[in-house]
């Protein structure tokens, strides 16, 4: 039997301090949607519409759509609280493998959006993979083998029906009286999947949601994630079954011989690339699935969209989607992300604003967004300033089109800290050692670097001597010709190269 122990936030506390809560139509209310290593392309107002997300798309001509989203680190656990917190993954050290791979403590998951609007009055909720964990204290390894999400959570969410990766282990329902909570996720329901139960969880949401009050709703999909049978609603998967999907141009059959070599010999995606999309017809059964899964995902944007119509809220509701990180899929003869490469750090971003009418609505913009910027973006657009401890920029006047961009920012920071060998020996007592080992070996391929409109720039910075990669995205948009070795432009990655640094040391803080 499970210890419980009762806790009592601090935000609670701070609660009672607050005035009032405004009337729902005061404030709007908002959903975050986030689906899992989906990549940015993989729908049709990002340009490939065989991929056939046809309710996504009309949010994206009813809403704004970026073309310069970027994930600030590309793993789910740290990208995750990342768009929770607004912060760093070197600033919040929640990450899989060390030395950055504690859990959440409950003083920082009260200083995230979800906590922060409950304090303002929010009804809020949580359906999905949530990711990370959150304890007491932060505490080491990041993936305790027990996860009590009610325990640590349950002052924040009013809704919860969600569980640390798959919806199969460790799933957590609350309130625990709500009758078509539970039937949702009843064992042994049939012709339902863990798309669709995601989908019908949103509607009982909002189905049980008070008329008179403001609504803040995280929904996080396991899909596209995994590639199985069961993993996919099997009806949908009928329509792409004999389709021919385009590789893009920097997909590589076999092996890459570009890659740096610390890449080629340690990372992850160069083994999983050669079981899983190194030849035509892996590629294209494996984008067959994601397909899938992502066309299930747009089927439960439609219903939530009429959902809200019904209710007659949608015009008092904003909606960001996007994504935890990309995926290779073959791209640069890789199989997986966390490395720097677009494929894996570009995100898709929608954000649909009910409020807004129809003259106005529909537009690209190329201001460059981090995902960081999710948290205090969603704090400023319910009207609350964000906290000090948020380290992200409020976007909210780019989608209201007030932002005066001489004075946004030309870049943003990305972060990669995954090793495989350390993620599997994250229990291990000695895990810091094996780290510092990997290191004086030149296995380490950890990896920062910078991204603006035009450049990208990285450096693998435990390597002796460092290995740096620059690419100009204006004319080669598939990152194929490294230019750290060409003189002119030596200066450019000069410049970069400090601004790496400078941004960095900004973000540990």
């Amino acid at each position: 039997m499970k210890q419980i122990q009762l806790l009592v936030p601090l935000f609670l506390v701070a609660a009672s301090l607050f005035t009032p809560i405004a009337r729902s139509q005061d404030r709007p209310n908002i959903i975050f949607l986030m689906t899992d290593d989906q990549r940015w392309d993989n729908m049709g107002c990002y340009g490939r519409p065989e991929f056939k997300t046809p309710n996504i798309d009309q949010l994206a001509k009813q809403g704004v759509v970026f073309d310069q989203a970027v994930c600030a680190v590309a793993i789910c656990m740290p990208s995750r609280v990342t768009m929770m917190t607004g912060r760093h993954v070197s600033n919040h050290r929640v990450g899989f493998v060390a030395p950055n791979d504690y859990t959440l403590s409950q003083a920082d998951f009260a200083k995230g959006y979800p906590a922060m609007l409950k304090e303002e009055g929010y009804r809020t909720g949580f359906i999905g993979k949530v990711g990370f964990t959150v304890t007491e204290k932060a505490q080491r390894p990041s993936t305790p083998r027990e996860h009590y999400y009610e325990v640590n959570t349950g002052e924040v969410f009013d809704f919860f029906a969600g569980s640390e990766t798959v919806p199969s282990r460790g799933l957590e329902l609350w309130p625990a009286n709500d009758p078509g909570l539970q039937e949702i996720y009843r064992a042994g329901r049939k012709g339902t999947g863990r798309t669709l139960k995601t989908g019908e969880a949103i509607l009982r949401f909002l189905d049980t949601q008070p008329k008179d009050q403001p609504f803040c709703l995280s929904v996080s999909f396991y899909a596209v994630k995994h590639d199985s049978d069961r993993d996919m609603y099997m009806p949908h998967y009928q329509q792409f079954k004999d389709y021919g999907f385009s590789a893009p141009d920097n997909w590589v059959e076999g092996d890459n011989e570009k890659l740096p070599q610390v890449v080629k010999d340690h990372a992850r995606g160069v083994p999983l690339h050669r079981q899983r999309s190194s030849t035509p017809a892996m590629y294209e059964n494996l984008v067959r699935r994601f397909a899938t899964q992502g066309y299930s995902v747009d089927q439960q944007v439609g219903l939530m969209m009429e959902k809200l119509k019904e209710m007659g809220q949608l015009e008092n509701t904003v909606i960001i989607y996007t994504s935890d990180n990309g995926r290779f899929q073959g791209s640069h003869g890789l199989f997986d992300k966390c490395l720097l490469y677009e494929e894996s750090v570009r995100a898709p971003l929608i954000v649909f604003d009910g409020r807004i009418s129809d003259s106005k609505q529909g537009r690209r913009e190329d201001a460059l967004i981090s995902s960081v910027d999710m948290a205090p973006t969603i704090l400023s657009i319910a009207g609350l300033k964000p906290p000090a401890t948020m380290q992200g920029r409020d976007f909210s006047g780019i989608l209201n089109q007030t932002q005066d961009m001489s004075e946004w920012r030309d870049a943003v920071l990305m972060e990669d800290l995954f090793i495989v060998k350390l993620f599997r020996s994250k229990r291990k007592p000695n895990v810091d050692d094996i780290n510092q080992k990997l290191i004086d070996a030149n296995e380490s391929y950890r990896s920062r670097g910078i991204r603006t409109v035009r450049w990208k720039y990285f450096v693998y910075y435990e390597q002796s001597p460092p290995i740096e990669e620059l690419y100009d995205l204006e004319i080669d948009s598939q990152e194929q010709t490294n230019l750290v070795n060409s003189p002119e432009h030596a200066e450019v990655l000069q410049k970069l190269r400090k601004r790496t640094e400078e941004m960095y040391k900004e973000a540990v803080r």
